[in-house]
């Protein structure tokens, strides 16, 4: 499959909204969460005046529709992510359509954020999953290690090589 990965524009930023409600996990055999979930603050953390300093997206497009995205974002404040280590940490987000997942553009796309946040000059980068996503494999087999095990979900941190 064809596609090319690229910066999200600036007159795409509003459609991290649904890139993010795509992203929540539903396991099998439950329905998805109402999309009022995205008024969430710990949920608008993640798209809300997305293009400050320290705010990264990558797309993968094919044909001008985009696949998927993955973005990094410093999160600082009083309403933390759940992927929150440090004020100096970019927490990670990705999302693939359902109808493209299971073809590497989720890996790819990892990829490519990994080596931008590496380039930017970040000693690490970190995320949160849930234990029964299947994206969990794909983050331990790009080098994620758990940093800390919940309930539901995994707090996972990236470390580059220095």
């Amino acid at each position: 499959m064809q596609y090319n990965l690229r910066p999200l524009k600036q007159e795409e930023y509003s459609l991290l909204e649904d890139f993010l409600y795509d992203a929540i996990f539903v396991p099998v055999g439950e329905e998805a969460l109402p999309r009022s979930v995205l008024l969430e603050p710990s949920i608008q953390n993640y798209y809300q005046d997305f293009g400050r300093a320290h705010d990264y997206c990558l797309v993968a497009e094919q044909e001008g529709k985009l696949l998927g995205a993955v973005w990094a974002r410093v999160l600082s404040g009083p309403v933390k992510g759940y992927g929150y280590v440090d004020e100096h940490t970019p927490e990670l987000a990705i999302s693939v359509q359902n109808e493209f997942r299971g073809m590497g553009i989720g890996t790819a796309l990892l990829r490519a954020m990994l080596d931008l946040l590496q380039r930017a000059g970040y000693g690490q980068t970190s995320l949160s999953v849930q234990k029964e996503n299947p994206a969990a494999d794909l983050y331990k087999r790009l080098g994620f290690t758990t940093l800390e095990e919940k309930d539901e979900d995994y707090l996972m941190l990236y470390a580059f090589a220095r």
